[in-house]
This record gives structure tokens, C-alpha cells and sequence, in this order.
């Protein structure tokens, strides 16, 4: 029998060491920033039932869901006649229980329902795992990554949003980026500009079709409009209304004025002038903060502030995002618990990141020295040496004895291992040992103890 050639399904990678400490590098600055507002850790399961993802993401959202088979002869369980009918959602109901989630929102607000009992309100929580979306695989977009999520739930103020823009702010420009925007939106004022047109009944075609402008440009927005049903008259109305210009204090003014008959329209005006604010207060050191009224992002549970982040440094799409989700715990039986939360798109990071050259030499850096023996003899006397070097948290190696030198060098060299120590006859007569420079080439004979020092400093 022929033997198949190993591969990874489309949409997913490896990650070798030296990514993965990139990628380390990435969550750690993260979760440190969420750390420094009062944000805590949790996890939840890989899998969902499937019923809890469903309904949850709009109706093209649900079709990036990843079912889960149930186990066993599955299919005995399901009617025959509805097997033959090819009614792929009803047979799919039946032989799928279970998914992978989606995103971490859905399952942190059934979290937040089942663990009601336990946590003190408003309650603060991080989330760093994978996701999966059965999405078509391309630059930058994957079918499992990772999410860095922070989210609040039961606190209604503002506060959190521009802490949220703060916290954009401060992770993404500790990690080098210079050149990156901030955009920000209210679903209230989208669903002002639909009661402008008479279309409040038809919010999600509105939203889904403004929200890809920047994919597909007005032209195709208003394509899209007339096939969901809108007139050329909407879309003329309309127009001024998405392609806004100026400073965000500009944009708001012109809102008020186009939307000063819906109430739900100027609420969301006041609602982001609240934010704008508070932001005003603490200037933000790197991004730009912009209102984006085409921002609509197509989930469903979003009711106030939206957000996405976007990198102008590379093109990439976008590298965070989220929003306010009044009723999403509702879903669940836990009525009047308001949310908001963020994301960071991890893997885009990485990529832009990549793509910049920003990753810090020592993001990649694993073992700092190397230590090579000629013979059992000087492995034994290496081995006090190791747990010194450990024992000062220097990441140490010792190349098992019975290799030539040459062998271990390229292997320090293969592993870009800075330092190496060499033990040989001399350097156990004498107590000074061999540190070699890796990069340089240079070497010292220096006592054990001095070479902790070097090596620490």
C-alpha cells in the first residue's frame, strides 16, 4: 500500500518553536494589558452545544459553524425518509449535537448564565483560545485561530468602551505598531438611518450590505441594497448619511441633524459623544480614533458601540474588533444583563508583525546558553554548573557527552543559541571555563561564577 503523504486540513497550520514564542510574545502583552484594568482569566470548552451557538451570529454566521458528528452509528438515529429528502439543516439537526465554537462571546454569556451564582458583578474576564469557522481559507484568514477576547458584563456605563479604545490603544503599540485606526460606530444610529427610510423591519440587510463598503465599494452596497429590497430612493437618502467626511465632532453634528426624528438614532449620537469624551481625557498615545458610520459589523447581538481595528501600515483586514451586546446573556434566561467586550485578531497581529519586522529579538529566544563537554567526565562536572544557570533563571542546555565539538557547535548554531560554554580537560583542572560568543565568535575563560553573572546581566 502506498503511503499517504502527511498534510494539515486547509485553513490550519503548525507552528514551529520559534513562532510560538512569537506568538507567547503576543498573548503575553495582551493579557498584560488586560491584566492592568481588573480584566481575569477563564476558559471554556472547545466545543459547544451546538443549540448554544445557533441563532447567534446571523444568518451567515451560522453557515461558518463547524458541526460536530455525534458519535456512534448516527445515522440509524434519523428518519430514513428525511436522509433521502437532502434537507441539509434538518438532517443535519439530526446527527449533529454539538459544534466548535465560534467565537468566545457566545460561550463566555452561557458562561456567565450557568456561573451566575459565583461571580460579583460587573464581572471582568479575559479569554485567550482558539476558534473555528468554516470559512474559505485566504491571506490572513484562517479556519482555526486564536482570539484574545475581554469582555464586562452587568455594567452599563460608557466607561467601558473608551477603556476598551484605551486598551487597543496601549497592547497594539506596545507591540511597535505606529500607524493603525480605531473605528467606532453605534447599532442605535443604524437603526436610526433604517427608521429614516422606513426600514427598521429590514436592519440586518441594511447592516450586512453598509458593513462590506470597504470590499466592494458604494457602488456595489447599493447593488446589494436593491436586491435585499431597497429602493433608489432609500439608497439616495441614505448616501450623505454613509459617506460622512470630517472630524468625528463634525460627523456627529451632521447625524444629529439628519437623524433629529428618531430617538434611537440620537440616543446612539449621545451614546458615542459620551465615549469621545472620556477619550478626550486620556488622549490615546498611537491610534487614531475614528467614527465610522459604514461600520456595522454583521453579528446580530450587537445593540450599542462597535468597534474594529485596522493596521494602515499593511494591507490586512481587520485586526480587532467587537461591540455592546445588551440581551445576549437573554438568550440563555438571564434577562437585563448588559455586555461589551473586544477581541484581538491574534494571528493577523502576527502576520503584521511579521510583515513589519516588530517582533523583538528576544520574542524568538529560547535557550541562552549551551553548554558542550568533551567527554562523561566533563558532563559531570557540567552538571552542578546546569542547575547554577538554571537556578539563576538563565535558560541552559547541556549537550549530552559522546558528540564531537564540531556537532554540538552546529547545533547551537541550528537552535541560534547565543553563548556557548566549553568543558574539557583544561577547564576542569583550571576552574576557568570557555564562553564562547556565538554571534561574534569571540571566547573568555572566566570562573563558573562569573559567567552567571555575565550571562544574568
Amino acid at each position: 500500500m502506498a503511503s499517504i503523504k502527511p498534510s494539515v486540513p486547509k485553513g490550519t497550520r503548525d507552528f514551529s518553536p520559534a513562532e510560538m514564542a512569537k506568538r507567547n510574545y503576543i498573548f503575553d502583552t495582551i493579557k498584560s494589558v488586560f491584566r492592568k484594568y481588573g480584566y481575569q482569566q477563564i476558559e471554556t470548552p472547545a466545543m459547544e452545544n451546538l443549540s448554544t451557538l445557533t441563532g447567534k451570529y446571523g444568518e451567515e454566521g451560522d453557515k461558518l459553524i463547524f458541526k460536530i458528528l455525534n458519535s456512534g452509528d448516527y445515522l440509524l438515529k434519523v428518519d430514513q425518509q428525511l436522509l433521502l429528502s437532502l434537507n441539509v439543516q434538518r438532517v443535519t439537526a439530526g446527527i449533529s449535537e454539538k459544534a466548535l465554537r465560534y467565537d468566545l462571546t457566545v460561550p463566555f454569556a452561557r458562561y456567565v448564565v450557568m456561573h451566575q451564582n459565583e461571580i460579583a458583578f460587573p464581572f471582568k474576564r479575559f479569554q485567550v483560545q482558539p476558534v473555528w469557522r468554516a470559512d474559505r481559507p485566504q491571506k490572513g484568514r484562517y479556519r482555526e485561530f486564536y482570539q484574545c477576547d475581554a469582555d464586562v458584563v452587568g455594567s452599563e456605563s460608557l466607561l467601558n468602551e473608551a477603556e476598551f479604545v484605551m486598551i487597543y490603544d496601549e497592547a497594539l503599540g506596545k507591540m511597535g505598531l505606529k500607524d493603525f485606526t480605531i473605528k467606532i460606530n453605534n447599532r442605535k444610529i443604524l437603526s436610526g438611518i433604517a427608521e429614516l427610510i422606513d426600514k427598521s423591519d429590514n436592519i440586518t440587510d441594511l447592516t450586512v450590505a453598509i458593513d462590506k463598503i470597504d470590499k466592494i465599494g458604494l457602488d456595489g452596497v447599493s447593488k446589494e441594497l436593491l436586491e435585499r429590497g431597497f429602493s433608489e430612493d432609500d439608497i439616495e437618502k441614505i448616501k450623505p448619511v454613509i459617506l460622512l467626511q470630517g472630524t468625528n465632532e463634525a460627523k456627529l453634528a451632521s447625524l444629529r441633524a439628519t437623524l433629529a426624528g428618531s430617538v434611537i438614532g440620537i440616543k446612539g449620537c449621545d451614546e458615542i459623544e459620551t465615549v469621545l469624551n472620556y477619550i478626550a481625557g486620556n488622549p490615546l498615545r498611537t491610534a487614531k480614533l475614528e467614527l465610522d458610520i459604514t461600520l456595522a459589523r454583521g453579528l446580530n447581538y450587537y445593540t450599542g458601540a462597535i468597534f474594529e481595528v485596522k493596521t494602515n501600515e499593511v494591507q490586512m483586514g481587520s485586526i480587532g474588533g467587537g461591540g455592546r451586546y445588551d440581551d445576549l446573556t437573554g438568550m440563555f434566561g438571564l434577562k437585563g444583563l448588559t455586555g461589551v467586550g473586544i477581541s484581538f485578531g491574534a494571528d493577523r497581529i502576527y502576520d503584521v508583525l511579521e510583515e513589519l519586522d516588530l517582533f523583538p529579538q528576544t520574542a524568538s529566544q529560547g535557550t541562552k546558553v549551551l553548554i558542550c563537554c568533551f567527554d562523561a567526565d566533563g558532563e559531570k562536572f557540567a552538571l552542578p554548573l546546569l542547575k547554577q544557570l538554571r537556578d539563576s533563571d538563565i535558560p541552559s542546555e547541556l549537550y549530552p557527552a559522546g558528540a564531537k565539538i564540531k556537532k554540538q557547535l552546529d547545533y547551537a548554531n541550528a537552535r541560534q543559541v547565543p553563548f556557548t560554554i566549553m568543558i574539557g580537560s583544561d577547564e576542569m583542572q583550571s576552574g576557568l571555563l570557555t564562553l564562547k560568543d556565538m554571534v561574534s565568535g569571540g571566547q573568555e575563560k572566566l570562573p563558573a561564577d562569573e559567567i552567571v553573572k555575565k550571562l544574568k546581566a
